[in-house]
């Protein structure tokens, strides 16, 4: 059996390991992870479109970054309704 001491540290490793899953949930769903993909999308499209030779590749490479950033938007609403379902 477990003495007292080895349950209070189990205790603290699970609250450790709480703090680093809810903050690694705070980043995947925060505006600076969104903004901060978002450029480096935009960049690597312009990159590639202007090796490629595209016409207007700093103009070009906004609609596929505003459809990536869209996807993130959205993707959460389609997650809840799929648990939503999934749940049901």
């Amino acid at each position: 059996m477990a003495s007292i001491k080895d349950l209070q540290k189990e205790i603290e490793l699970i609250k450790e390991r709480n703090k680093r899953v809810e903050a690694d949930k705070s980043w995947e769903t925060s505006w600076t992870r969104r903004v901060l993909i978002a450029i480096l999308t935009y960049v690597v499209i312009v990159l590639f479109f202007y090796f490629a030779h595209l016409p207007k590749p700093f103009l070009n490479s906004i609609v596929p970054t505003l459809a990536f950033l869209l996807s993130t938007l959205t993707l959460h609403l389609f997650k809840k309704a799929w648990l939503r379902r999934k749940n049901q």
